[in-house]
């Protein structure tokens, strides 16, 4: 299939790239050239995709829908600068995920577009399972909730098949530094880190089969409306010690953790997903996972 992919350089986007093209699907990418840090990374090891300077919605995207057609969409772009902040513009990211929507829309269905796949988040409104009510669990959650009412909205105006991978807490290789990457560098300077919130229940879930996973939604052709793929779901202090056993007996470190006592719970207590994943189904192998996992963090932050 032609896929034409926005958002290549993020985290998952760099995965899904590289496990559609390594399917042998014709992936076009819209990049930019002034990346740095670990973004620059992921975006020069992109598998063998084409590259387009292009910004979804802008006039060059519209140049690049009207100029070439493409069986799937896939936007996975998003505004996520300051995601975690209470002060994440909700405005702004709406506005760039969704620029000149209708447009885009309209310029894909008139070349031969056959669906569009968008990526939701697991903290949007009504998503996922959890503490009721579902609300989205921050700004950044309230802009995804709302990117995703706009694309149903001119999706159905233009009666273009709409299908949404809805993504909880993806962790491996080419992430920038968070829980996972935390904890690693602090073994790796020989401190004990605190984990000061162990009692949320979240769903962590493994990169690597993150990616087989939206790969063979994206291939689906049974127009499947939604999939919420779920990993590990557990409290994050469980979720800890199960991450320490795993790269224990592979970076050869003591692994040590403090478990805080949570007392303060500003988000909801859990939010997970709710399909579970076959891993043979998938062909996904846990232990070559942590491998490649601690051969990583070997790679990334001994040589600093």
């Amino acid at each position: 299939m032609k896929i034409l992919f926005t958002g290549a350089s993020s985290f998952t986007g760099f995965w899904f790239v590289n496990e559609l093209t390594n399917r042998g699907h014709e992936v076009t990418c819209t990049l930019r050239s002034d990346y740095t840090g670990i973004r620059k990374l992921r975006a020069d090891k992109l598998a063998d995709c084409k590259r387009r300077s292009a910004r979804f919605g802008a006039s060059d995207f519209l140049d690049l829908l009207s100029e070439e057609s493409f069986d799937i969409l896939c936007h996975h772009a998003a505004r996520v600068e300051g995601y975690k902040s209470p002060d994440f513009d909700v405005g702004t990211a709406l506005m760039n995920n969704t620029l000149n929507l209708n447009r885009v829309m309209d310029a894909f269905k008139k070349t031969g577009g056959k669906k569009i796949v968008i990526t939701g988040s697991v903290f949007e409104r009504d998503e996922g399972a959890g503490t009721k009510p579902l609300r989205a669990l921050s700004p950044y959650g309230l802009s995804k909730t709302l990117t995703s009412e706009a694309f149903d909205y001119f999706a159905k105006r233009f009666d273009i098949p709409l299908q949404k991978f809805v993504i909880s807490n993806p962790f491996g290789p080419y992430e920038e530094e968070r829980f996972t990457t935390f904890l690693v560098k602090n073994w790796m300077q020989g401190v004990c880190p605190e984990v000061k919130t162990p009692a949320y229940v979240r769903d962590n879930i493994p990169v690597s089969l993150l990616a087989k996973a939206y790969a063979s939604f994206v291939e689906n052709d049974d127009r499947v409306s939604k999939f919420n793929p779920s990993g590990f779901v557990s409290t994050q202090g469980d979720f800890t010690k199960r991450f320490a056993a795993a790269m224990r007996k592979r970076l050869a470190l003591a692994c040590d953790y403090t478990l805080c006592d949570q007392t303060e719970f500003p988000e909801p207590l859990e939010r997970y997903n709710t399909d579970s994943l076959d891993h043979g189904t998938y062909g996904w192998n846990e232990d070559h996972f942590w491998d490649e996992l601690a051969g990583y963090y070997k790679e990334r932050l001994l040589e600093r």
